[in-house]
């Protein structure tokens, strides 16, 4: 057996499955395409995370349309997040152009063109579906952890939370939590006092300052109603094909708490809300986030452990995610190490640093008699990469380099023209895209403050009619000897004794 065949079988070996699977492409050995020894990805150990890795231009984002179209054409849904906006290409068919064909024919692999069902999301003011979900959903935790809050501060959050459910005041947007914040800082200081304990004026100002911040990223945009139903991302078209779901994030590059906010919430309410799946033989929904760094840039030790966590046992709800960025030492260890699926594309080593950490990289695969990966990592093509993933059994397979298939759809994004055609005939627009703005905490806040001030004027009003009142009586009563002097001296004049004595006086003087 020559080496080729050696080579051939040990890699059929590794990636032969019984059950349903995706195939990304054909192994490569020496730079040459070896026939008939494809690779082949059990959709059963999708849940289990994977990596896609590699510098500018190698081709991570052609391996995750590949990846999305195979996963949408076995009936499972996926949600991408597209920083870079050169995504959206899926929801149209591709073209058959000569290099495609002679791809294809090297890796034996049949090529067709196919559209696949899509739909545009937003959290910020990009035109799309808008994912919301309201603060009450994150819970105090949560939403300290967001805001990177010590354990005082952290406390207060708890205080205002339990207070707006003991009193009905629903938290929905920021501007909620801001009037909470302000009326236990000022007009209700005395009320949650006596209520919840004192608070400290530097602790809500901190918050505050924090929240501030959080707003400034665009956070005021996201919060509110109507909450995304997770369900709505489970959808499956009439055809059998999962649906797409790009989140336009093209506007968020530099607002790295923003991203890591929405993702957390995404994670944990899909968390919440799947049921536990056990071993369904395939996932329920893939989530690839692009420009993973961006989760974990500026991020708190606290944030990054709660992302780190959700990742390690969402993969019992049947949920896959999936992290690209360029080098993965981008993505912290914990996380790194729940990854059963790495993609690695090209390196490019320009500097002595560079060259590092390509060694480093490579220790992050499994040891090959058939490749020296520190070396043909800086040598793959586009389009090409080292590929391990879990067999069915869950076992690592062996390292190969593979040539990867290309996307059946466009290998280009969607012009503006279409990208708002197709937004204007999503049912999921007309149902999230409508502003809400019911009646919740920082309205009914505004009434008690309002009332307790009306309340509190006429109190006022009435103390000064009072003190008017006061005023006369006393007044009154300062001039009553003078009154009862005049009434004395009136009286004598007019009684009769006094009158005949004058008319006697009179008498006498006239008879003279």
């Amino acid at each position: 057996m020559s080496k080729v065949e050696e080579f051939s079988a040990h890699i059929n070996q590794g990636y032969t499955c019984k059950g349903e699977f995706i195939t990304l492409g054909g192994a490569i050995l020496n730079g040459e395409a070896i026939p008939n020894t494809h690779i082949n990805i059990p959709l059963k150990t999708l849940n289990r995370h994977g990596l896609i890795a590699g510098a500018t231009g190698t081709g991570k984002t052609k391996t995750i349309q590949v990846l999305s179209e195979q996963l949408s054409k076995n009936g499972i849904p996926v949600l991408m997040m597209d920083i870079k906006g050169d995504f959206s290409g899926i929801a149209m068919p591709g073209i058959e152009q000569p290099f495609i064909t002679e791809r294809h024919a090297k890796i034996n692999l049949p090529y067709e063109t196919k559209a696949f069902p899509v739909e545009l999301m937003t959290i910020s003011k990009q035109n799309g579906v808008r994912l919301r979900a309201t603060v009450s959903e994150f819970g105090p935790v949560l939403f300290s952890r967001i805001l990177d809050l010590n354990d005082t501060q952290g406390g207060v959050v708890s205080v205002i939370f339990k207070y707006c459910d003991d009193h009905t005041f629903p938290l929905l947007d920021l501007k909620d939590f801001k009037k909470v914040l302000q009326f236990i800082t000022e007009e209700g200081k005395e009320e949650i006092e006596k209520e919840y304990g004192r608070i400290s004026t530097s602790s809500t100002g901190s918050i505050l300052r924090k929240v501030i911040e959080l707003e400034q990223q665009g956070a005021d945009v996201f919060f509110g109603e109507l909450s995304f139903d997770i369900d709505d991302l489970m959808r499956i078209d009439e055809n059998g094909n999962g649906y797409v779901n790009i989140i336009r994030l093209t506007d968020i590059q530099d607002k790295p708490k923003l991203f890591s906010t929405f993702m957390l919430s995404l994670l944990a309410e899909i968390y919440n809300t799947m049921p536990e799946q056990g071993d369904s033989g395939r996932p329920e929904l893939v989530i690839f986030i692009d420009e993973a760094h961006l989760i974990f840039d500026q991020a708190s030790k606290a944030l990054q452990d709660q992302i780190e966590t959700i990742v390690k046992l969402i993969r019992s709800k049947g949920i896959g995610v999936y992290f690209i960025t360029q080098n993965p030492m981008d993505i912290p260890n914990g996380v790194l190490a729940q990854l059963g699926l790495k993609i690695q594309h090209a390196l490019r080593a320009f500097t002595a640093n560079d060259r590092k950490a390509i060694k480093m990289t490579a220790e992050n695969y499994p040891l090959s008699e058939y490749y020296k990966t520190d070396e043909i990592i800086t040598q793959l093509g586009i389009g090409e990469a080292f590929v391990t993933a879990l067999n069915e059994k869950g076992i690592p397979t062996p390292l190969v380099a593979t040539m990867l298939r290309a996307p059946m759809s466009r290998m280009d994004v969607l012009t503006t023209q279409e990208i708002d055609s197709h937004i204007a005939t999503s049912k999921l627009a007309k149902k999230y895209n409508e502003v809400i703005d019911r009646e919740s905490a920082f309205e009914l806040l505004t009434k008690k403050i309002n009332a307790a001030q009306e309340q509190a004027s006429k109190q006022a009003e009435e103390a000064n009619r009072e003190k008017e009142a006061q005023k006369t009586t006393t007044t009154s009563t300062r001039r009553e000897p003078e009154s009862q002097t005049t009434k004395a001296v009136v009286k004598v004049l007019t009684s009769a004794t006094f009158i005949r004595g004058a008319l006697g006086i009179l008498s006498k003087l006239f008879k003279k």
